[in-house]
Order: C-alpha cells, then structure tokens, then sequence
C-alpha cells in the first residue's frame, strides 16, 4: 500500500516564512546558517531584489540562487518550515525552463573541458613518472658504470 511521493500532503505548510528557513527546507542548503551566509554575500535574490536572511518569502515569488558558477532561478510554490524528504522539498518549488536549460549546458561545457591537471608540464610527478624516473636513473647508472 504505498503511495507516490506526489500524493502525499507536505508536512509544516504555512503562507509565508523566512527566506533562510525556506532554503534550508527546500534543501538547497544542508543548514540554515550556510543559507543566511549564502543571503549576506547578496548570492540569493527574491523578484530580483537582494534580500535578507528574515525576509518573509511567499508563494509565487521568483527566486535567483547563485551557487559556484550557476545561476538557478526557482519560482516558489509552497512554503513549508519542516525539512522533509528530497521528493517532498522539491515540490515547494518548480525551476524553471531557462534555468534547466542553463544547468544542461553548464554540464555539458564541463564534461567536455579538458582536465586541469594535464596542462601542468611541472610539479609534482605522478606515480607513473617517479617509476619512469627510477627505472632511467637505474639504466643509465648501470651503463655508465660498465
């Protein structure tokens, strides 16, 4: 007898909540101290306005959330002050189009960039180097000497 995730009612509804709280339930912040932080460095904009961790947030409203280098952009369905399940957070929200498109591309451009390490000519040899350097030192050593 188990339902979907979709059916089950979200538990803590509420019409409106702060802004940190909001985040960390919606879990896209393991806490609401990271959350708060996150607001303070103005990385987090409701309807295009810098706001505070105790803004009230609402439903409807527009959020854009900066984390590294991607930009995603939410638009706020539900308001809920209890942490659920990752099935349930995601239905306070719904990303939209633009944003999802932006997130594939940011994927993509990463898979297909190319390794940092491998434009480092120096520095710190690999495993396989030291061994390719300990198997010359040892023939050529063994040739000088004969």
């Amino acid at each position: 007898m188990s339902q979907d995730a979709d059916s089950l009612p979200l538990p803590g509804l509420t019409d409106r909540l702060r802004l940190d709280k909001w985040l960390w339930a919606a879990r896209f912040y393991k806490t609401r101290s990271l959350a708060a932080e996150d607001i303070d460095k103005g990385r987090i904009q409701v309807n295009g306005q810098a706001a505070k961790a105790s803004r009230e947030l609402r439903g409807g409203e527009t959020l854009d959330i900066r984390q590294g280098q991607l930009t995603r952009t939410v638009l706020v369905k539900a308001i809920s002050s209890v942490r659920g399940p990752a099935p349930q957070a995601q239905r306070l929200y719904e990303e939209t189009a633009e944003s999802v498109q932006r997130r594939a591309e940011h994927t993509e451009r990463r898979r297909l960039a190319s390794e940092p390490a491998e434009s480092i000519e120096q520095g710190r040899p690999t495993k396989r180097d030291r061994r390719r350097l300990a198997d010359w030192e040892r023939w050529s050593a063994s040739a000088e000497d004969h």
